[in-house]
């Protein structure tokens, strides 16, 4: 017998706080019956696409909920509230009672990421080359000049097929020509019929700006997620078996934001349009999976942010650590060592530092006996030391921003 879905109204007066930035218990989402709600945050770096004000029919906590992460906003009643609470592990039979407001919760997200994202990529790569078809031409050839001769085939390919009025065409059927005995590019069209699919290591699943209608479920092996900009490629993420990625094309019928690569051998499930609406209602726990991964990287891309923000280069460094730590949920302990997936190199990258400051500001991270690079990877031997030294950063950035708007008041 099925355990009934159980969902508390509640009600707040004009000016109560329902949720508060920073609070580690985050176990409950609100949908929004009645009244506005404010949503603000410390480090506001973007406003919300639509603005910081809710009204009836909207939700919020929903991210941290959902990623089981601390808070990363505030919301206020700007009047007297009504809304409905939902704890997590209420979700999955939300969905299948209600499966418009799941709908709207995922397609929300995908929005939301989108829109972060770009905001993201704007600040950190200084990149806004997103949308157009066109940048297929400049990915190919990044990894043309790498000897990369995968992806940069898949890449002119997709070129070709979404830019055929383009000046650079007859360039890059030259280049395909001789690249080709050294390809070994795979399902460069894709067929709607073959749900399960095999790509070999370093083998492009999709490209950025390349037009998409499927996402992806990770069976075996492991992809990375990429970006070309200021000629290098900057990892995004590394995700395993189980993860989903590529949902926010099929959501909204947007070209691709970043690159998919095989980093091992790979077996996907490919899952299009129409057979995302029947998992809706038939495979709920997929869709509370797809909702968790979400709600984690919007989480995780709100931190990136926030670190945006931090003056002191060394600071950023020490609290990108920490978000990854915080991400990957491990226990701080003090002597608890940890290799990162990655080495100096990309934590620079991640921060969105030229090398030229990037180098400097590693040579004094290094200064620290606590943190070395151990087979190109950085390692600590003390997690609590991270922890020490990005609390300190980010006090001190809150110090002078007072200090800062105390000035500007006089």
């Amino acid at each position: 017998m099925n355990n009934p879905l159980q969902l508390s109204m509640v009600n707040f007066s004009k000016g109560a706080y329902v949720i508060v930035e920073g609070k580690q218990k985050a176990d409950y989402f609100y949908i929004l019956k009645t009244g506005k709600v404010r949503i603000s945050k410390e480090v506001e770096v973007v406003e919300e696409e639509g603005g910081n004000t809710l009204g009836p029919g909207d939700f919020f906590g929903v991210v941290s909920t959902m990623s089981s992460h601390s808070h990363i906003e505030t919301a206020q009643a700007t009047s007297d509230i009504s809304v409905i609470a939902v704890h997590r592990d209420q979700y999955g039979l939300l969905i299948e009672k209600n499966t418009p407001v799941a709908m709207k919760i995922i397609q929300g997200f995908s929005r939301r990421m989108r829109y972060l994202d770009e905001a993201l990529a704007s600040i950190t790569l200084k990149s806004t080359a997103g949308e157009d078809a066109r940048h297929l031409f400049n990915v190919a050839e990044y990894y043309a000049r790498q000897n990369q001769y995968n992806l940069a085939y898949y890449a002119y390919y997709q070129f070709l097929k979404y830019c055929q009025a383009d000046s650079n065409v007859d360039l890059a059927k030259e280049r395909m020509a001789k690249i080709k005995p050294y390809a070994k590019a795979v399902y460069l069209d894709t067929n709607n019929e073959e749900f399960t699919r095999t790509y070999p290591k370093d083998t492009m699943v999709f490209s950025e700006s390349q037009p998409g209608q499927e996402l992806y479920i990770i069976q075996k092996g492991s992809v990375k997620i990429t970006k070309i900009a200021n000629d290098n490629e900057n990892l995004l993420a590394v995700l395993k078996p189980g993860d989903i990625f590529g949902e926010m094309s099929l959501l909204e019928n947007k070209p691709r934001s970043a690159s998919a690569i095989a980093y091992d051998d790979a077996v996907l499930l490919a899952v299009n349009q129409a057979n995302f609406e029947r998992m809706v209602t038939s495979q709920p726990q997929i869709i509370t999976r797809l909702t968790q991964i979400l709600a984690e990287r919007i989480w995780f891309i709100y931190k990136q942010l926030a670190n945006t923000q931090l003056t002191d280069s060394l600071g950023r460094l020490y609290d990108a650590l920490l978000i990854q730590i915080e991400k990957n949920r491990l226990p701080i302990r003090s002597g608890e060592a940890y290799t990162f997936d990655f080495g100096a190199k990309e934590l620079i990258n991640i921060v969105g530092l030229p090398s030229s400051d990037g180098n400097a500001v590693l040579r004094k991270l290094f200064e620290n006996k606590k943190i070395k690079l151990v087979d190109n990877k950085i390692h600590v031997t003390d997690l609590e030391e991270i922890e020490k030294q990005a609390k300190y950063f980010r006090k001190m950035e809150k110090i002078e921003r007072a200090r800062r708007q105390s000035s500007m008041r006089k």
